[in-house]
């Protein structure tokens, strides 16, 4: 009895020393570290304008619609795309009818709204929904597609709109994983930027 009684108080003083280590100190200093060396990535990575206004978040697309703007990547996320609580993809694999046929009605809107050739080719990113649905890039081909249209709407330059694309460029992760890509949001927002400069 004498030594289940000393087992029985070894666990759980094991168990209260692991629960004030990882469910206290652990947690405390992980977050003290973030705050202090990666504060803008451990706070979500939030843009906001010169006066504070939140704008949205670096890491997740937003649907913008219209033809003075960069469209994102199709979302699958949520009833009507982007929808950060309802993050996921469609589940429709590659011999799904409804995909295929949702592709081709992409790819004509998109070449239509571009202004493009009924041959030319599209970006895959353009008319596919990425796995979280929340995706903020989108190729710089894709990019270059649609610079024509958005300077065309906001009455400014191709170099200008072309400029400040390259200023949004983002490098692969960790400089080799995937390829560059352009931050939509960071793109629309120096869209938008400028083009209240030139009023």
């Amino acid at each position: 009895m004498k030594s289940f009684l000393l087992d029985v108080r070894g666990a759980v003083v094991s168990t209260l020393v692991f629960v004030v280590v990882l469910c206290g100190i652990y947690p405390v200093v992980v977050w003290a570290v973030a705050q202090g060396v990666f504060r803008d990535k451990a706070n979500g990575s939030l843009i906001r304008d010169a006066d504070g206004t939140l704008r949205g978040s670096s890491l997740l697309g937003q649907n913008f619609t219209g033809e003075a703007w960069f469209q994102p990547r199709p979302s699958a996320a949520g009833a009507n795309g982007y929808d950060a609580a309802s993050s996921g993809g469609s589940n429709l694999g590659p011999t799904s009818q409804k995909l295929a046929d949702a592709v081709k009605d992409r790819i004509a809107s998109y070449r239509e709204s571009n202004g493009l050739k009924a041959d030319e080719p599209v970006p895959a990113d353009a008319v596919t929904a990425s796995g979280s649905g929340l995706d903020p890039h989108i190729s710089l081909r894709n990019a270059e597609l649609q610079t024509a249209r958005v300077a065309r709407a906001r009455k400014l330059s191709e170099d200008q709109v072309r400029s400040l694309v390259q200023t949004c460029i983002e490098g692969p992760g960790l400089g080799v994983l995937g390829d560059a890509g352009v931050n939509v949001l960071r793109l629309n927002l120096a869209l938008e930027k400028l083009s209240s400069t030139m009023k």
